[in-house]
């Protein structure tokens, strides 16, 4: 556990990318297995156990610290895991951490029945120095937060032994934890885990943004455009006995969506596309699709009241057959001649766009937000799929985003390098009373579009201006005006104002502007976009 821990708290403590892709190295190159498997799976997908860590924990400190004081140190420090770490009553020597092995404690808690898993992770932060504890609380925790995302993750896996990290991706869910098969590839003692005829997902190729005068140089016959709908990126992976639906990270969702599953079982292609909500051949709002997300099932009444639809982009493979390195206009081509023989009646082809110059599509463009169009896409005729976000190919050209001053209400600590500052802020228009007055009602949250510098300057003015603590979050005096830009204003139950915004950030901070100077509801209200 100790090298484990030491990796994570100098991922921690470690700001830049370049840093941290040598740390990941190191411990890569050096670390035996299956250890680095599993700290790599700690990494990436998160380990596969499923713990019922907070009632865990809490039975654990019922016995061990007083409540009263857990909760205001928790509240100080901002994360659990750290608090449980700094106040767990061990008496652990030097080094402790380095005396269990991490494939030993996740071997235990793999094999451990549920009635006895509170006893045995007492045993092991027993048995742990404060940063040990730390590490394995963020271990089982299933999200270690060090600022290592799964593709950081595996690009520093792949400089470790000199590999393309488009080469692990196409493999990687054919793999399991511990990765041992992974390694030996890696390290030239074995052959390349296969991938080929199985139904896996491939990494996505995605987009870069663009704008005028972006495309000053680029010849618009070289490319065709598509509109930008406003679902979620998926890829179907058909095999002949399997289908698979995959969101862009490649977390498997096909229970959410399963008449998809069955609309595309035993095409034997791989298929990139956008999934939608459609009645009638319409598109329905993204609220709409929400209704259908996040689930492991769905009832036939959600299946029947939010029907799906997948409006297909590209084709990677078909049978045996890559067809990834062959120019767009070509995948293009098999994509639609296939849909035509054996295409299922809950997809379509995306619609490629007529134009003869940029001016054309800054018309097209124009009109997006009318028709509940996220925007536009530029793909160049001549582009393989290339996974990532490979330059001069593929370009996003979204509509011009929205903008509303809003107060600020709440304020949440941060996780992670940010857990000692109030860096998640909820914001609120005004609705009039029947009384005559006004109150503030919230419409949405965000925690980024300001720099480290702004971030400690509204942390001191939180801090100052707080009428009420609940736990981690700070109720403010309603005087501090940001101007916040979101993509779209959509009904929302979860909401007192019964709206709320799509994609929001912070675009200004109003230090200038009287809190009383704030947009209304109805001002949120009338950018809500009407059904098409």
């Amino acid at each position: 556990m100790q090298r484990f821990a030491d990796l994570l708290d100098e991922l921690v403590y470690t700001q830049s990318r370049n840093g941290k892709l040598a740390l990941l190295q190191d411990y890569f190159r050096t670390t035996p297995d299956p250890d680095r498997g599993w700290a790599l799976a700690a990494l990436t997908d998160g380990l596969p156990l499923r713990l019922p860590l907070r009632r865990v924990i809490t039975e654990l400190l019922s016995t061990r610290v007083d409540p009263v004081l857990f909760q205001l140190s928790r509240d100080y420090v901002g994360d659990t895991a750290e608090t449980v770490a700094l106040m767990w009553p061990s008496a652990a020597l030097e080094g402790a951490s380095g005396k269990l092995g991490l494939s030993e404690v996740v071997e235990a808690l793999r094999a451990c029945p549920p009635a006895q898993l509170a006893a045995l992770v007492g045993r092991v932060l027993d048995r742990l120095d404060a940063r040990g504890r730390w590490a394995f609380l963020k271990l089982i925790g299933g999200a270690p937060r060090v600022g290592v995302s799964a593709r950081l993750a595996k690009t520093g896996l792949a400089m470790a032994f000199a590999r393309e990290v488009t080469a692990i991706e196409e493999v990687w869910h054919a793999l399991v934890p511990p990765y041992v098969e992974l390694f030996t590839w890696l390290e030239g003692r074995g052959e390349a885990p296969a991938a080929q005829g199985q139904p896996l997902f491939r990494p996505l190729m995605l987009a870069n943004p663009i704008e005028p005068p972006d495309w000053t140089d680029l010849d618009p016959a070289d490319f065709v455009a598509e509109w930008k709908w406003d679902g979620i990126r998926v890829q179907i992976g058909a095999g002949k006995f399997r289908t698979h639906l995959y969101s862009r990270t490649g977390d498997e969702v096909s229970g959410a969506f399963p008449e998809i599953v069955d609309g595309f079982a035993g095409a034997d292609v791989t298929l990139d596309g956008e999934l939608l909500v459609m009645r009638s051949n319409v598109v329905a709002p993204f609220n709409d699709l929400q209704q259908r997300l996040n689930r492991k099932t769905v009832s036939a009444r959600l299946v029947k009241e939010f029907p799906a639809h997948v409006r297909l982009y590209d084709m990677l493979l078909q049978g045996e057959e890559d067809l990834r390195p062959l120019p767009f206009v070509e995948r293009r081509r098999r994509l639609e001649q296939w849909h035509a023989a054996a295409g299922p009646r809950i997809s379509d082809v995306s619609e490629l766009l007529p134009f003869a110059d940029f001016r054309q599509l800054e018309a097209l463009r124009a009109g997006a937000r009318a028709a509940s169009i996220e925007g536009l896409m530029l793909k160049r005729k001549a582009s393989p799929y290339l996974a990532g976000r490979p330059r001069g190919h593929w370009f996003k050209w979204k509509r011009d985003a929205l903008t509303l001053d809003c107060v600020l209400m709440y304020a949440q600590r941060g996780s992670g390098k940010r857990s000692s500052y109030y860096s998640d802020y909820t914001f609120g228009v005004w609705r009039s009373n029947a009384d005559g007055g006004s109150e503030l009602v919230p419409v949405g949250k965000a925690y980024f579009g300001f720099t480290d510098e702004e971030l400690k300057e509204l942390d001191r003015f939180i801090r100052n201006n707080t009428v009420e603590s609940f736990g981690p979050v700070r109720a403010v005096k309603p005087s501090l005006v940001f101007e916040v830009a979101f993509d779209s204003v959509q009904p929302s139950t979860r909401h007192k104002s019964g709206v709320a915004m799509r994609f929001p950030r912070i675009h200004r901070i109003r230090w200038d502007k009287p809190a009383a100077e704030a947009d209304t509801l109805d001002a949120a209200k009338a950018l809500i976009e009407p059904p098409p």
